[in-house]
């Protein structure tokens, strides 16, 4: 599992893309596995696998690409204050890891830096200002 999760942290971060499934009322979600109080919305590295996740209650969903920066300011920090976990690239049994959105925003803007890749934001100058506010509301909860 741990490993899936590295190849999805290092595949968005170089396609600077992310894939959701959306239908007409909104964006595929789940219940954790862990707590079924907890909402899950999950998000895949390339468009095929998370087509193959259109299926069964997602049938009518179809793969949606988001930039890269702004699943991190609008996605992550958003889902964050919600509470809502990331779930990263499930398999079609809906099987995946699940994680708080602002260490998987982290462990993504940590990739970017890593490959020395160039991305805007629309809120933060940098990756490291971005990083350096990310790491402050990490420690205030």
């Amino acid at each position: 599992m741990e490993r899936d999760y590295e190849l999805f942290i290092e595949k968005v971060a170089a396609s600077k893309l992310v894939w959701g499934l959306k239908d007409k009322k909104g964006w595929a979600n789940s219940s954790s596995a862990e707590d079924e109080e907890v909402d899950v919305i999950p998000f895949w590295s390339e468009r095929a696998y998370a087509k193959a996740c259109a299926r069964d209650d997602w049938k009518d969903y179809t793969p949606t690409e988001i930039p890269l920066a702004y699943f991190l300011e609008e996605w992550c920090v958003g889902m964050a204050e919600n509470d809502t976990l990331i779930g990263t690239n499930w398999n079609s049994k809906m099987i995946g890891g699940e994680g708080e959105a602002l260490g998987i925003a982290l462990d993504i803007l940590n990739q970017l830096k890593v490959i020395n890749s160039a991305i805007k934001f629309s809120s933060y100058a940098s990756i490291d200002e971005f990083i350096s506010e990310i790491s402050e509301e990490e420690e205030q909860q």
